[in-house]
């Protein structure tokens, strides 16, 4: 019973990670099959486009429905810092599903990349999605959210995290 007590008020979104405080794992991800021709030009990307610039990394998925509902605060992140570098990863999606999802509720990522098979989401530590990281300009992972973002954990966690990466140095 002390067990279950002890549980109640635990931040269930916080879920330690062996990847904090540790370089982004090497990674080549395509574009979605097809994006180009229905959104634009939207890349796939690397490890290597993670350093250099703080970044946010996104995981997300067309029939996760959290994933829809935390949609609308990247498109703001992505409004209010346009010098941050937001991207997605695709995990497990049909690429015509992914796109429709775009194509509804708008494209917030500078570059998306398709995890097909989750390989690339298992290397991240991914327990589901949505989740969410920060990678400061050294390509270190410095902060990861598990769970839809709501405004409160945008304002109190999300953001204060992007400032601390990007006084972490160039």
């Amino acid at each position: 019973m002390a067990i279950f007590a002890s549980q109640i008020n635990r931040d269930t979104s916080f879920l330690p990670s062996v990847l904090i405080d540790k370089p982004v794992p090497e990674f080549e991800l395509p574009a979605i099959e097809g994006i180009e021709e229905e959104i634009g030009d939207i890349p796939g990307f690397s490890t290597a486009d993670l350093v250099g610039r703080v970044s946010v990394v996104n995981v997300w998925a067309s029939w996760c429905v959290p994933c829809r509902q935390e949609h609308p605060l990247l498109t703001r992140l992505a409004e209010e810092d346009p010098g941050l570098f937001l991207v997605g990863i695709n995990q497990k999606d049909a690429a015509e599903n992914a796109i429709s999802f775009l194509k509804e509720l708008g494209n917030p990522y500078d570059a998306i990349g398709a995890d097909n098979i989750g390989r690339v989401s298992i290397d991240w530590g991914i327990y589901g999605v949505p989740e969410t990281f920060v990678v400061n300009a050294q390509g270190i992972i410095t902060y990861k959210f598990v769970g839809a973002l709501s405004e409160a954990s945008y304002a109190s966690s999300l953001l204060p995290a992007i400032e601390a990466a990007k006084q972490s140095g160039p």
